[in-house]
């Protein structure tokens, strides 16, 4: 597994993606995007952070979050 490093900045934005295991064909998640948004949702409950954006495809997402100040 790749070992990522990181800056601990309290207040920082981030840029990630995620892609899934099996990306060939499928498109897993726009087809259940109802439930990928109720996801966001839990995770933004418990954990806030602000989403600057979010791009959905087929087969990956992309991210900008900015943690809280004083999150890290």
């Amino acid at each position: 597994m790749t070992e990522y490093r990181r800056a601990r900045v309290p207040g920082a934005t981030w840029f990630f993606t995620v892609g899934l295991a099996e990306r060939r064909g499928n498109g897993l998640l726009v087809e259940r995007i109802d439930t990928l948004r109720s996801a966001f949702r839990v995770v933004r409950e418990r954990h806030p952070f602000q989403m600057d954006a979010v791009v959905i495809l087929p087969d990956h997402l992309h991210c900008v979050w900015t943690l809280p100040e004083g999150a890290e």
